[in-house]
């Protein structure tokens, strides 16, 4: 449920960066058309659902010379949600779930980013699902770049309950995995953060 996503500031840290005196920062808006946010979630124990959201926005600043200083945000539009059961995707859609007519989004937003090894990054931030507000980890694997495009992947797992998504016990597994495929497009020249 996630998020989110996001996820770009690992987009190709550029090696000028480090020969200046001066640290840069760039603009990346991830594309909604063409990120894509999955879930995995038991179902009675045994089976697994699967299913997706649409990114309504989502943007990443990138300090080159020092990636903490980086942040993500990004807000998913929670009646998007498809397992390619309209029953099921109406059900997840009221309050015994995702209650879409009093959330409408999910968000978003890094509080951490730091360098686990080579392209490997983590990612810790807000989530806000159902009005709560709880702190989720992203691990980054990859990341690719080109031109004034780039992507990353990522994952996580939240546990639905510390959102208040307590509906149908344990027929409906407590554990959420989520995958991340973002995509970003530069949105403006680098400026200087002098």
């Amino acid at each position: 449920m996630i998020a989110a996503g996001s996820l770009r500031l690992f987009f190709a840290v550029s090696l000028a960066a480090s020969l200046c005196p001066r640290a840069w920062a760039s603009a990346w808006a991830l594309d909604p058309s063409a990120t894509r946010i999955e879930f995995s979630v038991r179902n009675l124990s045994v089976a697994r659902v699967d299913g997706t959201f649409r990114l309504a926005s989502g943007h990443v600043t990138l300090d080159d010379e020092d990636p903490s200083r980086s942040t993500i945000e990004a807000v998913i539009d929670a009646a998007s949600v498809d397992t390619s059961e309209p029953k099921r995707d109406a059900h997840l859609r009221s309050a015994d779930f995702l209650d879409v007519a009093r959330y409408p989004t999910i968000a978003f937003r890094s509080t951490r980013i730091e360098r686990a090894d080579g392209g490997h990054w983590k990612v810790t931030g807000d989530l806000t699902l159902l009005g709560r507000t709880r702190p989720v980890l992203l691990d980054v694997d990859s990341s690719t770049s080109e031109g004034t495009r780039s992507s990353a992947h990522a994952t996580t797992t939240i546990d639905r309950r510390d959102f208040g998504m307590t509906y149908a016990g344990f027929a409906v597994g407590k554990q959420v995995v989520i995958t991340i495929d973002a995509v970003g497009m530069n949105t403006a020249a680098d400026a200087s953060l002098e």
